[in-house]
């Protein structure tokens, strides 16, 4: 994984995070050193003392100005997060890197395969961080991890907290108690997929009647779908949830967030991307936002469909290079599909996004547009464009 798609500018730009002590704004850098450079001499010492250890894979700078100034860049950011990180009380949490180059056998002792990838080492565990190289994304990230992996839905209050969860790949199981062979089944499971996938479990009557579940039973809820499909063959073996889980995780509307961003764009279909953006919080986003949702539910089971949703304000330092590479106007919604080796694309044609397209023009253009013959002519036109 690489983090050649995001500019640069991107690594200094760090937003609001709650979990701060003393103020809600991300703090900024104290000077201090507490990124580790592991080598083969230290690694072993170093990692012993924390509980989680976040571990940078990078390639080797050179001798390049610029890549030895990226390279700064990106070692402050690993600042910055191991600095918030450090205020935590719960773990000790350290931060290292390792160069490709130079400690090649370090990395080779610890599994590490491909550079330029950040690492998370938790108990007998590596989570890969697939997200951006951003101070507050990866704390974010982190301490989700260090988040239990199952969820538990006790009351109304928890029940509607998890009914606003929209965005993500979520499961819920119900269950006799936490005794249950059945729970256990569900939460080794949960580890299997913890922290990408969301997992709820609840032992309240009320709950599952109002969830409409029925004993040992898990649903599972696709981004932005309403009704959840009823994983069949209850009561279910931990392998037999992690197989479903595997032949379903790939939505049919999905949203590119900081702390995903690569994991979805390495998920293309044939090398295409079909790439909607649309700001929520604008009324016309907002709009085509809820037909896209339309044109996911009536394609749920379709497996060849998968539209990536960007929210241009998640983003706001690439809208200049999006704009460009896809000759888009941003301040509107567009949909296209987009090649992910070379960024070929074409677009539906918005108007000035006055007028949305009603979901049966958005899903025939949708079909139009991934068409082989589609396709060719789409890629005469666009090489003229760029």
């Amino acid at each position: 994984m690489k983090w050649t798609w995001v500019l640069v500018t991107v690594l200094l730009s760090f937003g609001g995070l709650s979990r701060c002590k003393e103020s809600l704004d991300f703090p900024e850098y104290d000077g201090k050193d507490r990124v580790h450079d592991l080598n083969a001499k230290n690694y072993k010492s170093v990692m012993k003392k924390y509980d989680v250890m976040v571990v940078y894979y990078h390639d080797h700078p050179g001798s390049s100005r610029v890549a030895q100034r990226q390279f700064e860049i990106e070692e402050l950011t690993l600042e910055l997060a191991a600095q918030v990180l450090d205020e935590f009380d719960d773990e000790d949490i350290g931060v290292g890197v390792i160069d490709a180059k130079l400690d090649k056998v370090v990395a080779k002792k610890l599994g590490l395969e491909e550079s330029d990838s950040i690492f998370i080492f938790t108990d007998d565990e590596v989570i890969e961080y697939d997200g951006e190289l951003a101070a507050d994304t990866i704390v974010e990230f982190i301490y989700d991890v260090l988040d239990d992996p199952v969820e538990f839905i006790d009351n109304s209050r928890e029940l509607k907290g998890f009914e606003n969860i929209e965005e993500d790949i979520k499961l819920v199981g119900y269950f006799k108690s936490h005794k249950s062979e059945h729970f256990e089944a569900f939460a080794d499971a949960a580890e299997e997929f913890h922290p990408h996938i969301k997992f709820f479990a609840t032992f309240s009557p009320k709950v599952a009647k109002a969830l409409e579940m029925k004993l040992n039973e898990v649903d599972f809820y696709e981004p932005f779908i309403d009704d959840p499909v009823v994983i069949p063959g209850k009561p279910y073996s931990e392998d037999e949830l992690v197989k479903f889980i595997e032949d379903n995780d790939r939505p049919t509307l999905r949203k590119l967030q900081p702390h995903n961003m690569y994991e979805i764009w390495d998920d293309d279909s044939e090398g295409e991307h079909i790439i909607a953006f649309a700001e929520e919080s604008d009324p016309d986003g907002f709009e085509f936002l809820e037909i896209l949702k339309e044109v996911a539910e009536d394609n749920t089971d379709n497996p060849d469909l998968s539209i990536v949703w960007i929210d241009p304000d998640d983003f706001p330092l690439l809208l200049p290079h999006w704009e460009k590479i896809f000759g888009i106007d941003l301040s509107f919604p567009q949909i296209g599909v987009v090649d992910t080796g070379d960024a070929d694309s074409v677009w539906m044609d918005m108007g000035d996004g006055d007028d949305m397209p009603s979901v049966d023009e958005l899903e025939d253009w949708i079909e139009d547009a991934l068409s082989d013959d589609e396709n060719d002519d789409d890629t005469d036109d666009d090489d003229d464009d760029y």
